[in-house]
């Protein structure tokens, strides 16, 4: 069975009670519980990770060859503009990344618009709430399909 990486990066943790009016009102438990269902379905394992720390998210990646992870599904949250160690870490693996936002970050404020992890990932969702989440492992699970 396949086993696909998912970051949540920081203050994700707060979902469900964080700026709800962008966010929306799932918790991060919720959008687990419902990755994990489709996982099932896809017959896909998921290992779940959560960090507010930028090199403990540099850890679990770098870590993904020797935990035979076969792709990384990732919420980089504030860390998308700003962390040049994650991105790094993504190109220094080799594994196939997709990144996913809840909201539209390209709609928010200027400094949002860059994303440093976007060009060392297969592709980039965001703007869709949960849905985001679901779409990017559909897309994270047909990717590993093709490259088998």
């Amino acid at each position: 069975m396949d086993k696909i990486l998912i970051i949540h990066g920081p203050n994700l943790n707060l979902l469900g009670q964080r700026e709800t009016d962008i966010y929306g009102a799932a918790t991060l438990e919720e959008i687990n519980k419902k990755l994990n269902c489709i996982a099932k379905d896809k017959k896909v394992e998921l290992s779940i990770f959560q960090s507010n720390h930028e090199g403990e998210i540099v850890d679990i990646i770098g870590q993904s060859k020797k935990n035979d992870i076969k792709a990384i599904l990732i919420n980089p949250a504030a860390y998308t503009h700003t962390s040049v160690a994650i991105r790094d870490a993504i190109a220094a693996v080799n594994i196939p990344a997709v990144e996913v936002h809840i909201s539209n970050i390209y709609s928010r404020e200027n400094f949002r618009h860059t994303s440093l992890i976007a060009p060392v990932a297969y592709g980039q969702i965001s703007g869709f709430g949960v849905e985001s989440y679901v779409l990017g492992l559909n897309a994270i699970v047909n990717l590993i399909e093709k490259i088998a």
